[in-house]
């Protein structure tokens, strides 16, 4: 898919979603391990509902995302809710965060495995990852199609190396699929 199809695409389904979205597991259930007014970035932020959560838990973010109809949408939302979000419209691929310049990066539902060594690279001292996204084996067809944008078996896990693993969650096709966290895996990772 070429940029500019790729750019459409995206303000397309920002443009008609009804929400900003709904905050990545990975966030709700650790966000205690962020310190408090610590510099967060949101890689490829969509309609910012990430971005929003970690501003009133009290952390300085940055969101960046490919398409100015999302980064349009966080901007009217954190308006009205009286935060400040620095945001920008950025293709992350082409320009990755600088190394060394976040204590905490979230990647919530994007794949660009080329980009794991960059943003360890961009993770401060002490700094946190935490990722989420689709997993290859699902118990449902939610997610992207494609198996480019999913995750392979423990394959989080080896994104990674340089990174010490502090939490990590994926539980695939064990026991009873109808119950549990399913269709996806998460990390919380830092860089010692």
């Amino acid at each position: 898919m070429k940029d500019n199809e790729l750019l459409a695409k995206w303000d397309s389904r920002h443009a008609e979603a009804e929400s900003l979205g709904r905050v990545a597991t990975v966030l709700e259930q650790n966000i205690h391990l962020a310190t408090a007014g610590c510099r967060a970035l949101d890689l490829a932020c969509g309609r910012g509902a990430n971005a929003l959560f970690m501003a009133t838990s009290g952390l300085e973010v940055t969101a960046w995302d490919l398409s100015p109809v999302a980064i349009g949408r966080l901007e009217r939302a954190a308006g009205e809710q009286g935060l400040v979000i620095n945001t920008a419209v950025r293709d992350v691929i082409a320009i990755p965060p600088e190394p060394r310049s976040f204590d905490l990066i979230l990647v919530s539902f994007f794949l660009e495995r080329s980009l794991a060594p960059v943003i360890a690279a961009a993770l401060r001292p002490g700094g946190l990852l935490f990722y989420q996204t689709y997993s290859r084996v699902a118990v449902s067809d939610e997610g992207p199609s494609s198996e480019q944008f999913r995750l392979d078996d423990n394959e989080l896990l080896t994104l990674f190396p340089t990174l010490k693993v502090r939490v990590y969650r994926e539980e695939r096709l064990l026991g009873d699929t109808r119950r549990g966290w399913r269709n996806m895996a998460m990390l919380v990772a830092q860089r010692v």
